[in-house]
Parts: structure tokens; sequence; C-alpha cells
């Protein structure tokens, strides 16, 4: 099991956000990043149910989730006055799930961009076939 500080798992989900495109970035409207510790309850429950999250897993482990509406299915003045759209990257999953350093950081890496796919409408087969 690889362990993370706090501030390594913050700084390997940031080095992920600079990697994303400035043409997307500048795309990336009322949405936060957060890192947590563990998904809740709730998180997995609304996870099952497929209710508004959609998430990336390894094995019986959540590594991150979007929750929110994705550009796709957005109108123009949809976002206004509305709570952000979340993406959360849970770091006890990574740690459990990727046994060296490096590769829970090339994980969280790959978690990122997922999410943010999420955001933008794509599906899991499209950031499949796109490597995330």
């Amino acid at each position: 099991m690889s362990v993370l500080t706090d501030d390594e798992f913050e700084t390997a989900i940031a080095d992920a956000l600079d990697t994303i495109p400035d043409e997307f970035i500048e795309e990336m409207d009322n949405l936060a990043v957060v890192a947590q510790d563990e998904p809740t309850q709730d998180d997995l429950a609304e996870l099952e149910a497929s209710e508004g999250k959609t998430g990336i897993k390894h094995g019986n482990e959540i590594l991150g989730l979007f929750t929110g509406v994705p550009l796709t299915e957005r109108s123009l003045d949809s976002c206004e006055g509305e709570t952000p759209d979340l993406i959360q990257i849970f770091k006890g999953p990574h740690e459990r799930c990727f046994p060296t350093h490096d590769e829970a950081i090339a994980q969280i890496h790959k978690t990122v961009i997922h999410e943010v796919g999420h955001y933008f409408g794509w599906d899991d087969d499209h950031m499949h076939a796109l490597g995330y």
C-alpha cells in the first residue's frame, strides 16, 4: 500500500489539472475539484443508483466522482445561481489500490482527467479509449 501525505495528494491533483489544455480550462466554469480522504456512504449509494454521479472505480474502490450536469446536457443559462458541479478525488482508495508512490501518483492523474472528461460529457468508453 502506498502512503501519500495530504500535500503530495493535493499536489498530484493540481499537477493533473495543470496538464489540461487552456481551451478546455476556459470551458470549465462553475466546477469545484476537491481532495477527500474517502467516499461517503451517500456517495456510494448515489453512484450505484446513478443519481447524477459518475465515477471511476478500481475493483470495489471508488477513486473519483463527478457530480453535476455535463456540459453536453446544459442549456446556456442552466448554471446561473446553481451550486457548482463537483469532482471529488479520494486519497484512501488510491493508496490502497496502487502499491507504490509512483503508481498512486500516476493513477491520481488518470482519475482527475477521467472525472474532468465526465464534466465535458464524455462516457467511460470514450475515456478508456483515451487511456483514462
